[in-house]
């Protein structure tokens, strides 16, 4: 199985829109919020991401945005 991660922030509509689709199509995810764990920051920037949601499939490409024909692939 694959293991996704999300990093979000708060009020971020993009974020919720992510999450709400994850859930929707059943794929489990692990959510690390920016805001109240900002090392995270500095990960996501170093990786070449300046923006949330950035989504994690171990050993893919991260999606970054909210970006539905890509998730769609998880749900395969």
């Amino acid at each position: 199985m694959k293991k996704v991660t999300v990093f979000t922030k708060n009020n971020c509509m993009q974020c919720k829109m992510t999450k709400k689709f994850l859930t929707a199509h059943n794929i489990a995810f692990e959510e690390k919020n920016i805001n109240t764990n900002p090392e995270y920051v500095d990960y996501l920037k170093n990786q070449g991401f300046h923006a949330v949601p950035v989504v994690e499939i171990n050993g893919e490409d991260s999606i970054a945005g909210f970006r539905p024909d890509a998730l769609k692939q998880l749900a395969v």
